[in-house]
């Protein structure tokens, strides 16, 4: 183990942009569909693993979505959490703020409290048992339109003690923010805070969109703001954080080569950028890989990789009081000689 991979495993994690969904794992996802006697369109792990091979966001999602088939009970939506949750622990992840997509679920005939259930549950588990917390983050799909998204927020609205946000996510060209504007004025009403996928593989008016139309109180993704000097320096003034995804860039040819990243550019130009996995079942890697590997394509020292998680403590929608102690908790990790 190198010295950065060294420092990488000590840092204290949080993690704003992962989607749940996107933890199965192959061998999870081929347990679950014996449980539940589901056939999978592979005929193992391997020959799912090779499918593997995306050359763009949709290609990824056509995979996503098949799946999700296994996930049928509460039981299902447990382990798949406890999964991820026992993973991310084992990365020093102390804190996570992640996605899941009812609407993947619900239009399977999987009744909303069946998910929420399973997800609670080992939200409670993996606190007790893993010191790691979380909240999460209901996305809507944006490929399906605003009277689904307002159907779903309708759904959500009993279960505001367990929802801390609302997002946007699935195929991005084609579906700009704006679409959605009602459907997340209603959300910033009933008190749930905003977040959006945007400029990922669109353009870079999506985000302004997703900041002037929807209100949104993070970015996720962000890379094609570089393309906009004027958006950069919107940014970098309102102190916006993006939850970028290195290895899902690189995996779906967001970014041809890891050299090629934006990051460091968005490092240089103020912005206030965190590391996330993303999907990391599907791009190969959780947190520890993506902080390696953007950092070792990008020449990223010690110090980047600490403020960068830093970043994820500050840029977390945590109640003030539990984010002052993990800021003194993760300074007083990186002041020990190790890190």
């Amino acid at each position: 183990m190198t010295d950065t991979d060294a420092t990488i495993a000590r840092l204290p994690k949080a993690e704003l942009h992962v989607h749940i969904e996107g933890t199965l794992e192959p061998e999870l996802m081929f347990a679950l569909a014996r449980r539940n006697n589901v056939r999978l369109a592979h005929s193992d792990v391997a020959a799912l693993r090779r499918a593997y091979a995306f050359t763009n966001l949709q290609d990824f999602l056509d995979l996503y979505y098949q799946g999700m088939s296994v996930l049928l009970h509460e039981a299902d939506f447990y382990d798949l959490a406890m999964a991820y949750f026992r993973k991310a622990a084992s990365q020093n992840v102390r804190y996570v703020e992640f996605f899941f997509d009812p609407q993947g679920h619900t239009s399977r005939g999987i009744a909303f409290e069946t998910v929420i259930a399973g997800l609670a549950r080992a939200q409670a588990d993996a606190e007790a048992q893993l010191g790691l917390a979380s909240r999460m983050i209901m996305c809507f799909l944006r490929h399906l339109d605003e009277a689904d998204a307002e159907r779903t927020l309708d759904q959500a609205l009993k279960h505001k003690d367990k929802i801390i946000g609302i997002g946007l996510d699935s195929s991005e060209v084609g579906y700009p923010p704006s679409r959605f504007k009602n459907v997340f004025r209603r959300a910033r009403e009933e008190g749930f805070l905003l977040v959006a996928h945007a400029g990922e593989e669109g353009p870079p008016n999506y985000v302004w969109e997703a900041i002037d139309v929807l209100g949104i109180d993070r970015i996720d993704h962000g890379n094609r703001a570089l393309e906009d000097a004027a958006l950069v320096k919107r940014l970098a003034k309102d102190g916006l954080a993006l939850t970028v995804c290195p290895l899902s860039n690189l995996r779906l040819c967001v970014v041809k080569d890891m050299k090629d990243h934006p990051l460091r550019r968005m490092i240089d130009a103020g912005l206030k950028v965190t590391i996330n996995s993303d999907d990391p079942a599907y791009f190969g890697g959780y947190m520890n890989e993506n902080f390696a590997s953007v950092g070792s394509a990008l020449g990223l020292s010690a110090d980047h990789l600490m403020q960068i998680a830093r970043n994820g403590f500050e840029a977390s929608f945590m109640p003030a009081h539990m984010k002052e102690a993990a800021l003194d908790a993760f300074d007083q990790a990186i002041r020990s000689p190790a890190v």
